[in-house]
């Protein structure tokens, strides 16, 4: 399931604080007593908290970020695949030096998480729209370099090129709900339906100021509706403007959306985007 929206609503639930030095990023390693994280069913993991993730959408460079190019050093890896190895793998690396800053669910609030500026990534929400290539960018690289600017380490130095591929494989799960998250460092898990609530409101919100028209409003939920549904056509590749076209196109073809619905779709987007209620 592909999900694209950030809502600048939950931008105001949290206040950025610098990072203070307290916490040594990406070498925290769970207690002895966290939890083991397997594969579980294909039912999609509920928040418990009944809200979308505060790690969403709490910085205003976030699309900059997401819709940063993937180098040429990159844009031609290919993910080795996914299978229960791999995911056992990739939840142990991830509690081990992941969990402490994105969170047990990979929703950005980990213990670490206020202590940084830029907030860590939702990564649970977030994997579900980027290509393989630019999370293996992203992991391997860390976050030095514009328009980044995060204290994200360079897991190219600490993790093998295989390992990495396992982390990306367990945030995906996270997000799609195959996985259950550990209990190592706290947070909530990723929720598709309190996504869909937001969503909700935001469009209320939009047509309430008049930026958009119900009918508006309705023609872009079906097609992000149809987005959400939208199984990958082949490996996932590029970023979150990659992503969305390319999805945008799937549906044309199958005519599941039409030319007109898939220009206004973009229109009501940028709209959207300009008024900041979605980032």
């Amino acid at each position: 399931m592909f999900i694209l929206l950030s809502l600048a609503a939950c931008a105001s639930n949290q206040q950025s604080q610098v990072n203070d030095g307290s916490v040594e990023l990406g070498l925290a390693q769970t207690d002895d007593s966290s939890e083991t994280i397997t594969p579980v069913s294909q039912e999609p993991a509920q928040n418990q908290m009944g809200g979308i993730g505060q790690g969403m959408g709490r910085s205003g460079g976030m699309m900059a970020r997401h819709h940063a190019t993937v180098p040429e050093t990159y844009v031609s890896v290919v993910n080795p695949g996914s299978d229960e190895e791999s995911l056992a793998r990739g939840a142990e690396i991830y509690a081990a030096h992941c969990a402490v800053c994105h969170g047990d669910g990979g929703m950005g609030d980990g213990v670490a998480a206020k202590g940084f500026d830029p907030a860590p990534a939702a990564v649970a929400h977030t994997s579900q729209m980027l290509g393989d290539d630019y999370l293996f960018w992203r992991i391997s690289d860390g976050g030095a370099a514009e328009p980044f600017s995060s204290a994200m380490p360079a897991w190219k130095n600490v993790l093998a090129e295989d390992a990495r591929w396992d982390v990306i494989n367990y945030v995906r799960a996270l997000g799609a709900g195959t996985v259950m998250p550990g209990r190592g460092m706290g947070g909530m898990r990723y929720d598709p339906d309190g996504e869909l609530q937001m969503r909700t409101m935001m469009l209320a919100t939009a047509v309430s100021q008049n930026l958009i028209t119900q009918a508006e409003a309705d023609t872009f939920n079906k097609v992000h509706s149809a987005m959400d549904q939208l199984t990958p056509d082949g490996q996932m590749r590029g970023n979150m403007n990659i992503r969305e076209n390319k999805m945008l196109n799937q549906l044309l073809a199958s005519g599941e959306i039409s030319q007109a619905e898939m220009e206004e779709f973009n229109r009501i987007h940028d709209l959207l985007v300009s008024a900041e209620l979605m980032q």
